[in-house]
C-alpha cells in the first residue's frame, strides 16, 4: 500500500475538518413554549380593616381607636379566630393644620389610623365577620385577598401540564414537518403566578386549563370568592428527527 507524504496528509486533514463541522451543524432543533393554568376554589381569605379617629385632643382620638380596636378582637375572639390570624400592621397619627392660620400653623385635630390583617380559614365565617367588624368601630375595609394553603402543590401540577403541553405542541409542529420529536435538549421555566378572580382575564397562547379542585363549602350571603388561579410557563428545545 502507497503511504502518503506528509503534504498529502495535511491537506486531507484540512479538507475533513469543514466536513465534521457542516455535521455538526446540520443537527435540526425545535423549541416551544408550553403553558397551563390550573384553577382551585380558595380554602382561605385575607381581610384588610381599616379603624380611623378624628378629634381636636390626640388623647380622645387615640382612646376611641384603642376602645375599636379591642371591640374588633373581642369579634374574632368571639368568632373562634385564633391569636396569630389577627395582626396589625399598620399604625398612623396624624395632625390636621388650621387652613385658616397659616403662620401660627395651629393643630386643629389629630387622625389616629390603624389596620388589621385576618386570615380567615372558615369562609362561611366571612359575612358575620364583616359585619360584627363594621359594628365593632372598623370604618374601612382595606382589601380583600383569597388564596389557597395549597399553593405549592398546584404551582407544581400547573408546570407539570405546562411541559406535557409543549412536548405535544412540538410533536404537532414537528408532524407537520413530516418529523418527529427527540430527546428535550433544554427546559427553562418562566415566571410562575398565581391570582384570584379572573373576571375578564384571558390568555390566548393558553395549552391547558384544568381544575384544580378544592372545598369551598356553602357559602351564603354576598360572598363569591370565585376561583384561584395558578399558571406556569415552560420554554422546551426538542431534538428534530428526520
Amino acid at each position: 500500500m502507497r503511504k502518503m507524504t506528509p503534504i498529502l496528509l495535511l491537506l486531507a486533514l484540512i479538507f475533513a475538518a469543514p466536513l465534521n463541522t457542516v455535521k455538526a451543524q446540520t443537527n435540526r432543533t425545535i423549541s416551544v413554549t408550553g403553558s397551563a393554568e390550573v384553577r382551585v376554589m380558595p380554602d382561605e381569605v385575607l381581610i384588610t380593616l381599616g379603624i380611623e379617629n378624628w378629634s381636636p385632643i390626640l388623647k380622645t382620638a387615640k382612646e376611641a381607636n384603642d376602645a375599636a380596636m379591642k371591640s374588633l378582637l373581642g369579634v374574632t375572639e368571639s368568632m373562634g379566630i385564633e391569636a396569630k390570624y389577627v395582626q396589625m400592621d399598620y399604625v398612623n397619627i396624624e395632625p390636621r393644620y388650621d387652613v385658616r392660620d397659616n403662620e401660627s400653623r395651629r393643630i386643629a385635630g389629630y387622625f389616629v389610623r390603624r389596620n388589621v390583617v385576618i386570615v380567615l380559614k372558615d369562609l362561611t365565617k366571612f359575612e358575620p365577620l364583616l359585619t360584627a367588624s363594621l359594628e365593632s368601630g372598623v370604618n374601612y375595609v382595606q382589601g380583600i385577598q383569597f388564596r389557597t394553603t395549597e399553593l405549592r402543590k398546584y404551582r407544581d401540577q400547573a408546570r407539570a401540564l405546562a411541559i406535557k403541553a409543549a412536548k405535544e405542541k412540538a410533536m404537532a409542529l414537528a408532524g407537520e414537518l413530516g418529523d418527529s420529536v427527540g430527546e428535550a435538549i433544554s427546559i427553562s421555566e418562566g415566571q410562575i403566578y398565581w391570582y384570584a378572580n379572573s373576571y375578564g382575564r384571558s390568555n390566548v397562547s393558553q395549552n391547558v386549563v384544568q381544575e384544580g379542585g378544592g372545598e369551598g363549602g356553602e357559602l351564603e350571603g354576598a360572598l363569591a370568592p370565585g376561583q384561584i388561579v395558578v399558571s406556569a410557563v415552560v420554554t422546551v428545545t426538542f431534538e428534530l428527527i428526520d
